[in-house]
This record gives structure tokens, sequence and C-alpha cells, in this order.
């Protein structure tokens, strides 16, 4: 049996220390928002947060997060909701695929850098391909979630 924290909840599952984390959620858990897309790493499709920190799971065993939390597409809505208005306010997704994995390098990247400029958006979302080329999208939304956060302490400091 493996132990495993995700989207806030335990779990103890009885799986091969192994199994990379994307089919864990997918097809133990039921987490079915995570995407498979090259199983290589390099697409994005399948980026989920471990303590905060944006992984492949597509490629990452599941032994690797002892002890760890992990956050899927979703424990997005209930932890992170500022980034999702972003993305629905400016219409980011065409098909969508891509999305789960754009939201959590978004989350990662603002967690680390609250006030990223162009150049840091491009380069920490690199990594995640989207076939629809809604990149300016993204990067628009990046920087309003950006502001709404901003905007956010500003209003609870009064």
């Amino acid at each position: 049996m493996i132990d495993l924290k995700v989207n806030g909840k335990d779990y103890s599952v009885d799986i091969s220390s192994d199994m990379p984390i994307l089919w864990v959620l997918r097809d133990v858990l039921g987490f079915t928002g995570t995407k498979f897309g090259c199983g290589l790493g390099v697409c994005g499709s399948c980026t989920v947060l471990i303590d905060g920190k944006a992984i492949r799971s597509c490629i990452t065993p599941v032994s690797v997060i002892k002890d760890q939390h992990v956050i899927s597409i979703e424990g997005v809505a209930s932890e992170h909701s500022t980034i999702q208005k972003a993305w629905e306010e400016l219409n980011v997704p065409q098909c969508g695929f891509c999305q789960p994995g754009q939201v959590i390098s978004a989350l990662a990247l603002l967690k680390d850098n609250p006030d990223p400029t162009d150049a840091d958006i491009d380069a920490a979302m690199s990594g995640n391909i989207c076939r629809c080329g809604t990149y300016v999208r993204i990067r628009k939304a990046i920087h309003l979630a950006a502001s709404m956060e901003k905007e956010s302490i500003n209003t609870d400091g009064i």
C-alpha cells in the first residue's frame, strides 16, 4: 500500500511504486482532468503540483512523492480560484486539452514569482505545448491573475 495526499485528501492505494503519478491519478483515483499527451514529459499536459512544484506526472513514479502533497487540476478550484477567474475572463482555452497543464504551470510560476514579466512567463510556460496556439491569451491571463492577486492582497490589508 502507498499513502498519498491528493487535493487535500489522504488515500491509500495498492499499486506498484513505479507506476507513474498520471496513471495513479487517472486510473486509480479517478482524477481524469490531468491529461496524457506525449508520455515523454515534454508536452506539459500531464503537469501537476508536488508540494508547489510543477512536475510531469507521466514520467514521475509515485514512489517519488512520499509525504508530499499532490494537486491536480481538480484541486485548483478550491485552492487557486484567481487563476481560473483570469482564464475564464479572457476565454483562454480553445480545445482545452492542454489547459490543465497550462493552469498548473501558471500556478507554480505565480507561487515563485507573483509579478512575472513576459519573459518570465514565456520561460516558465515553454514546456507546455498548445496545439491551438493560445499562448498570447495564456500570457495575458497570467498577468491578469497576478494583478488580481495583488488587488486581493491590497483589499484584504485595508
